[in-house]
């Protein structure tokens, strides 16, 4: 499978060459700051949309840091596209190097951000109703402990999937769907 750096999708999209850059990061993640030519496809809509692709053009598959984008990558070349490329690092290393960032005025929080303050609320919820309603009620902050635990030694965030279909996470708007809708 084809990797490339930061550096290599830079000069691609200065160059004129043809491609595709397809973020498969989810909304709130792609508001909050992206490369400007991406075009967001979140990679659970990705092989429903695979035909908004255009197979001709090389593409470039990102994500937060290259783990979803491997995934992306391995989706679209089993579909028969020829040239896909996972872009090492992803939108954080494009970050770190200083790359010009595009970011929608109105973005949602960051997904991360949104689990760490649903989880705190819940915990603090879990405790008060224990002390004020009944003491049985500790199970909440128990239970959401539980989850932050499955998720890290899973790797994955079930409360960030929910998060992330809400409908605040799931708006495309202004700058967003211009970018969405370009090729």
């Amino acid at each position: 499978m084809s990797v490339c750096d930061v550096s290599e999708l830079r000069a691609g999209l200065q160059g004129g060459s043809v491609h595709t850059l397809i973020d498969v990061r989810e909304y709130a993640e792609y508001a909050g700051g992206r490369v400007a030519q991406a075009r967001l496809i979140p990679l659970g809509e990705l092989e429903r949309r695979a035909a908004e692709i255009n197979r001709a053009h090389t593409v470039y598959v990102m994500c937060r840091t290259g783990r979803r984008a491997a995934e992306a990558q391995r989706k679209l070349l089993a579909q028969g596209f020829n040239d896909v490329r996972n872009v090492e690092g992803g939108f954080m290393a494009w970050e770190a190097v200083g790359f010009p960032v595009e970011r929608d005025e109105r973005a949602p929080w960051a997904l991360e951000r949104q689990v760490r303050f649903t989880a705190g609320l819940l915990v603090l919820l879990g405790v008060l109703l224990s002390i004020f309603v009944h003491p049985w009620l500790i199970g909440v902050a128990g239970l959401i402990g539980a989850g932050l635990v499955f998720a890290a030694v899973t790797d994955s965030c079930a409360m960030g999937m929910l998060l992330a279909k809400m409908p605040w996470n799931r708006t495309l708007n202004g700058p967003a769907r211009s970018a969405a809708a370009s090729n």
